[in-house]
């Protein structure tokens, strides 16, 4: 009789842990034990590369800061093309060779199988950006069906890319920098 009446007080204060912790869980947490979780176990900063074979055009280049890392998207117009994204000790022209000056720590290169869509202008070669890791974008051009473009960051940081299905028939490639290892 005695485990019975144990069972029975175990029950009802698992009973009222259930009712109480929904609650408390959705309570936000206080700003001194708040932190974020950026997992980039699987980025890496070596070289990546994926092979397509399609004869798309890039639309358009947008960066953008997120919670975790910085963001490149390259919009294309048309399916996914092949690219591949490395750190290199300097950024050049893609038909020039010429090197680039940039203020980063550390320069990633993105070489895309795309020529730009007639009358795209990206703007000014090297565009300041000043984002958690994100220093300068750098228009490297665009030369025999292939585009070049840069990203000087704050140092060498973990990676990641992929490409996006559309909008439309369209596609973006993405490349994410994380802000720490």
């Amino acid at each position: 009789m005695r485990h019975e009446k144990i069972g029975i007080a175990l029950g009802a204060v698992a009973a009222a842990l259930l009712v109480v912790t929904p609650a408390s869980a959705a309570a936000p947490a206080p700003a001194a034990q708040a932190s974020t979780s950026c997992p980039t176990v699987y980025w890496g900063s070596l070289a990546k590369t994926g092979s397509l074979s399609t004869h798309s055009t890039i639309q358009d280049l947008r960066t953008g800061r997120h919670l975790c890392f910085d963001r490149l998207v390259i919009d294309l117009a048309g399916p996914a093309a092949s690219y591949s994204a490395r750190y290199v000790s300097e950024l050049t022209g893609i038909g020039s060779g010429l090197p680039v000056a940039t203020t980063g720590g550390a320069n990633l290169e993105i070489l895309v199988q795309a020529p730009t869509a007639p009358g795209f202008n990206p703007g000014a070669k090297v565009k300041n950006l000043g984002y958690t890791t994100f220093r300068q974008l750098v228009w490297l051009g665009s030369f025999e069906g292939q585009t070049k473009v840069g990203i000087s960051t704050r140092a060498r940081l973990p990676m990641r890319v992929f490409t996006l299905a559309g909008p439309g028939d369209g596609s973006r490639l993405v490349i994410d920098v994380a802000h720490h290892w």
